[in-house]
């Protein structure tokens, strides 16, 4: 009879210390904490602001927060984390960003923060975070130095990513039967046809500057067309038959174009859709909450939308920003939380219900989210297909990236051939590989 008394007494106090520890606060050690974050002036992390506070009602920790224009936000970011001791707890970065970062050590591995009990939320579920995302922005050490695979480790977490969509004029392609185009050969057929259906219509607005932003619009073509910029061993093969299509495709693009496309940036190419001067852009999701905000659009309810159009593959580009704890911050776990936190579902969900990019596929399929943005459910499907792999996210990739968009440009403006252009670049791009030592073991 003892006995019995003794088990069940100590099934009392088992019971017990489970309600305990079920009941226990997680954040209660680091509760008046203030951390100090770095974060970009750019919508997603507009989004993120306005959820802060519920951060800090939930778990007691304040965050002050250094938002800054993402070019200087690189150039704080470089003298910050050159530091003995720093002033950031958690920073966002741009993807290009990670292989500067990782290489020159300057950001926690996230390892040892997801295996601590008092730190990991079991129902974290890391699995509904979005794979291209992950990859791209996140991860660093595994296949080519800078994706995932059995050697690679996790630096950051996706916020605030994008993917490529296309957007279209519903009224325009109503008004002249036209169907959503599906293959870049509709693409093409599309882009041309709407300047003679439409007259001083441009068809598709695309970034076309010299640059950085004819690169990005060469390799939003390239990787649907079957092609990279470098094959296994390091070998450049932009100048291919793929990278030639691309180069194609773009030019195509631009010559159908609103007037001045060969010197678009992002702004101008997205102003124009605005303005309903073109009837498609292709880039990023991060465009949808100006589409329908009535005081920066002129096209607000006349926007459809479709997944990126197939070449040889589906691709959808990969990038944005990611969040990732400095190796010289002060509050590494406090930071660690409040990371979790806003990359949780909970949180995922919140940003996006005030305009943020999700980074979960289950926030994509929101209920909630799709009754009052119903264009996340498109924008889920074509994540299906983001590719991680779309850009060379390698050290000396700045410098790759800045020669063939001066080059693209002249392609542009100036009808150098394209085959000889690329052969440059190729060219050109084998010698900076040489320099940075990736032939070392041929």
């Amino acid at each position: 009879m003892l006995k019995v008394l003794r088990q069940a007494s100590l099934g009392v106090v088992s019971a017990l210390a489970l309600t305990t520890a079920a009941l226990a606060n997680p954040y209660e050690e680091y509760a008046g904490e203030t951390l100090i974050v770095n974060f970009p002036a750019h919508p997603h992390f507009d989004a993120v602001m306005k959820i802060l506070p519920e951060f800090t009602k939930e778990t007691g920790i304040e965050v002050e927060v250094d938002q800054l224009p993402y070019l200087k936000m690189r150039e704080r970011q470089t003298l910050e984390l050159a530091q003995d001791e720093g002033e950031y707890d958690l920073i966002a970065y741009v993807v290009f960003s990670k292989a500067d970062y990782v290489y020159a050590d300057q950001l926690e591995n996230l390892a040892r923060y997801f295996m601590n009990p008092k730190l990991a939320d079991p129902a974290y579920d890391a699995d509904d975070l979005i794979d291209g995302y992950v990859y791209n922005i996140g991860f660093a050490g595994g296949n080519k130095g800078y994706l995932e695979g059995k050697t690679g480790s996790l630096f950051g977490i996706p916020y605030g990513s994008e993917t490529s969509v296309l957007g279209y004029r519903k009224d325009i392609f109503d008004k002249h039967g036209l169907k959503v185009p599906e293959t870049y050969e509709e693409l093409l057929e599309i882009a041309c046809k709407i300047p003679e259906l439409e007259p001083g219509m441009g068809g598709l607005s695309s970034r076309a500057a010299s640059g950085h932003h004819a690169s990005h619009a060469f390799l939003l073509h390239l990787a649907p067309l079957g092609g990279r910029i470098f094959d296994d061993q390091w070998n450049p093969i932009v100048n291919n038959e793929a990278g030639v299509q691309a180069a194609n495709a773009l030019k195509t693009i631009v010559d159908c174009g609103p007037e001045g496309a060969a010197s678009f940036g992002f702004g101008e190419a997205l102003g124009s859709f605005l303005n309903g001067d073109t009837a498609m852009f292709l880039d990023t999701t991060v465009v949808a909450g100006q589409i329908n905000d009535p005081a920066k659009s002129q096209v607000v309810g006349k926007v459809g939308w479709a997944m990126h159009p197939m070449g040889a593959r589906r691709g959808s580009q990969t990038g944005g920003f990611g969040i990732g704890i400095p190796k010289n911050a002060e509050n590494k776990e406090a930071a660690f939380l409040l990371m979790q936190w806003l990359t949780s579902k909970h949180g995922d969900k919140l940003v996006a219900m005030q305009g943020g990019n999700p980074s979960r596929f289950s926030t994509h399929a929101d209920p909630d989210v799709n009754e009052k943005f119903p264009h996340m459910a498109t924008f889920g499907e074509a994540l299906k297909h983001a590719d991680p792999d779309w850009r060379p996210i390698i050290p000396v990739w700045g410098k790759i990236n800045a020669d063939l968009g001066t080059t693209l440009s002249k392609v542009l403006t100036e009808d150098l051939d394209v085959q000889e252009a690329l052969d440059g670049v190729a060219e050109r791009t084998k010698a900076v590989m040489d320099e940075a030592g990736y032939y070392t073991w041929q």
